[in-house]
């Protein structure tokens, strides 16, 4: 039985720049690996065998890189769009080669250690078309926070922490989600939740308490380094 992921990595990396102006994003190296040559071998580990690499900038790069994917012990294809089409939109340019099955949809620049194995039966166990990933963010405020009745003060929060979920850019989907993203256009991941949403169509949500970054920006990719390095160290 093949099951199937995406990893998006048609982004510009625009915030990566100057590394990205040389290498698209996801082939930027941490340690001795590629970034997606790392979310590969993870995805491998949990039995993803059928790898789709959905791509834009610098295309030509990413397949001379990978292949076809048998190195790794998985198959590659890439997909490549002829626009730009959000996150959600590439994934109908697949549409064919994806149905009667679920699949996960990830980011290429994501760094996690994530069980998706354990994620994809999750998923697969409710009755929604789409589960997220989310992560949770802990901020610490730099002000004493203040409760107050009127005039009269009634408590006080010592620098209370504010802690918010973010979209971990990790899906699960089902095929019958793709006849909700329109073809050949500009169509992204919060464009199909609210879509979903407005439609009362139930989504589901899996949090991450593994290790996760998002290598958006250049103290990302920094930070990434840092922790691969100990990841390779345990």
């Amino acid at each position: 039985m093949y099951k199937k992921a995406i990893i998006l990595s048609g982004g510009l990396g625009t915030r990566l720049r100057p590394f990205t102006e040389i290498i698209p994003k996801p082939l930027l190296p941490i340690g001795e690996k590629a970034i997606m040559e790392i979310q590969i071998e993870r995805l491998k580990l949990s039995g993803f065998n059928h790898i789709f690499l959905a791509t834009n900038y610098k295309s030509d790069y990413v397949e001379n890189f990978f292949g076809d994917g048998s190195r790794y012990g998985v198959n590659l294809e890439i997909s490549k769009e002829e626009q730009p089409l959000g996150t959600a939109g590439p994934i109908k340019l697949l549409e064919n080669k994806l149905q009667g099955n679920s699949f996960i949809v990830m980011n290429g620049d994501i760094l996690t250690l994530l069980d998706f194995g354990k994620f994809y039966d999750f998923a697969n166990s409710k009755d929604s078309l789409l589960t997220i990933t989310v992560k949770k963010v802990v901020t610490a405020y730099a002000f004493g926070n203040i409760l107050f009745d009127n005039d009269r003060v009634v408590s006080i929060e010592e620098k209370p922490d504010f802690i918010t979920y973010a979209l971990a850019g990790i899906y699960l989907m089902k095929s019958e989600i793709l006849e909700l993203i329109p073809k050949n256009e500009y169509f992204g991941m919060d464009k199909l939740i609210t879509k979903m949403l407005d439609m009362n169509m139930p989504i589901h949500k899996y949090e991450i308490n593994d290790y996760w970054l998002d290598i958006g920006r250049i103290e990302d990719y920094e930070k990434a380094q840092d922790a691969y390095k100990k990841m390779c160290e345990v």
